[in-house]
């Protein structure tokens, strides 16, 4: 089984770094209460502020919150369109990368380190066929996923958070401009 491999060298961690920089109340007291105590507005103004500031002291300038968060597959598709063409062609080597080294069967899971499932493959699939990917993309790569859809045809759970509301758009009518990737 393929496992993600993560090389730490000894920087301090980022919390530390923007502690530091920002020179940020990172002590604040801890409230706790006893099993069937009744919740105080001090309490939760406390727990409020103590968030706040934690989470102020990790953000980076630029408003992101730095982080690896390498792992769930399913995630990804909902960016495409709102990506520069550098970012989509990045998201389709990442999501070539993954395939080709953790699922050689040209399916992807839920994670980067699951087994193929129907979900995550056909999410990714449909990624990089709006992404621009061609039928035949990816040096073999999208012919291999449409493949593995194709021998393990059985349906997940959660496939009806698409079929819900495409069959919604479908009653309203809507009509989306037909583009060769979709006649394809």
């Amino acid at each position: 089984m393929a496992r993600q491999i993560v090389h730490v060298i000894c920087f301090p961690s980022l919390e530390k770094l923007f502690a530091e920089e920002k020179q940020s109340v990172t002590n604040l007291p801890q409230t706790k209460l006893e099993e069937f105590e009744d919740v105080k507005e001090e309490a939760i103004m406390t727990t409020l502020r103590s968030a706040l500031d934690f989470y102020s002291t990790i953000q980076a300038d630029d408003g992101h919150w730095p982080g690896d968060y390498g792992g769930p597959m399913f995630l990804l598709p909902g960016l495409n369109t709102v990506l520069s063409k550098e970012h989509q062609y990045e998201i389709c080597i990442y999501l070539y990368n993954h395939q080709a080294s953790n699922n050689r069967d040209g399916g992807w899971g839920l994670h980067i380190e699951g087994p193929s499932t129907m979900f995550g493959t056909v999410l990714n699939y449909v990624s990089l066929r709006l992404l621009g990917e061609g039928a035949e993309g990816g040096e073999g790569a999208i012919e291999k996923a449409r493949e593995w859809i194709l021998e393990h045809g059985r349906m997940w759970c959660h496939c009806r958070m698409v079929y819900l509301p495409m069959s919604f758009l479908y009653g309203k009518k809507f009509v989306g401009p037909i583009t060769p990737t979709i006649l394809s």
